[in-house]
């Protein structure tokens, strides 16, 4: 499936296309965090077109055509709505815009409930990496509320941020004991975000780590809680990378955008944690994996042009 222009393109994108928003999303947050403004400013661009081009497709399905609404809103991918939502919202707060940060979270908390009840009662036995959605898009919620807590001062904010953060990380024990771990080696991309949402949990944990309502004890196991978060990211990455290395996968899938994410989360995640958490060689640990993950933005993009330009030659009449 094209995420290029074409006849209808944007009418028939599936829901897993808001992995590509979160990709560049993150990627753009990451940027801005290593002081790379200008930059990060034009994936923000990127990233928000995308994310109005998959809202209005949302919308139009909404209103229009109720049916494959329906049938897509009980897939993990329907998540990726959320989740991307969060991404530009976090990225909107670094910039200082605040109020659109907030109606993005308030669009965010109104989807999360229907969208995750809907998912986890069509989920399986032996699911792709997409079941750890649920747990990414939560743990956005959280990002998203403590980053505004954080800028605005709002403790009651903060305080619905550790309540996401635990929910998060009880969605990702759930989505764990059905993920189908032969996805390591033949996974599509997607399986990737089994580390990803730990990597986004840390994020999180990052977040109320650094923030002024916690103290004492309860700070103590927020820092413990997002280091543990982070290295079992960390060992999932060194995991599903000597995965891809061993078995490779070259060819285009959109689904290689939830490998995408999950670098960048990574890396963003390193680079958040470093401060609160006082240890510095997080920071440039975080800079290498963001070259990384930027690289692969790069790369997915390039196979995404030729596997479009491929079809066009190979479609009946052309």
């Amino acid at each position: 499936m094209s995420i290029l222009p074409g006849r209808d393109w944007w009418t028939g994108l599936p829901p897993a296309a808001g992995a590509a928003v979160m990709a560049t999303g993150i990627i753009s947050v990451g940027l801005y965090l290593t002081g790379y403004g200008a930059v990060s400013l034009v994936a923000l661009v990127v990233a928000g077109v995308l994310w109005l081009v998959l809202a209005a497709d949302f919308t139009s399905r909404l209103l229009g055509d109720r049916g494959r609404f329906r049938a897509e809103a009980d897939t993990p991918g329907a998540l990726t709505a959320v989740a991307a939502t969060t991404i530009i919202g976090t990225r909107l707060a670094q910039q200082g815009w605040r109020t659109a940060a907030a109606v993005l979270l308030a669009v965010a908390a109104l989807l999360w409930p229907g969208l995750l009840l809907n998912v986890v009662r069509h989920w399986r036995r032996r699911m792709p990496g997409a079941a750890f959605l649920g747990c990414v898009a939560t743990q956005g919620l959280s990002v998203l509320a403590a980053s505004l807590a954080d800028a605005g001062h709002q403790d009651w904010l903060a305080r619905a941020a550790l309540v996401t953060f635990c929910l998060g990380l009880l969605c990702y024990v759930a989505a764990l004991f059905r993920f189908d771990l032969r996805e390591v080696v033949g996974g599509a991309g997607d399986h990737w975000v089994a580390g990803g949402a730990l990597s986004i949990s840390a994020l999180a944990g990052s977040k109320l780590t650094a923030s002024p309502v916690w103290t004492g004890s309860a700070h103590t196991a927020l820092r413990t809680v997002t280091l543990a978060l982070l290295a079992v990211s960390l060992v999932w990455y060194v995991v599903l990378l000597a995965a891809e290395l061993r078995h490779p996968r070259p060819r285009y899938d959109i689904r290689r955008w939830a490998t995408v994410f999950p670098l960048g989360m990574t890396a963003t995640a390193c680079l958040s944690v470093a401060d609160p958490a006082g240890i510095a060689w997080l920071r440039p640990l975080g800079e290498v994996l963001l070259w990384i993950a930027v690289g692969a933005w790069l790369l997915t993009f390039a196979a995404l042009v030729v596997s479009h330009l491929t079809a066009g030659r190979a479609a009946p009449g052309r």
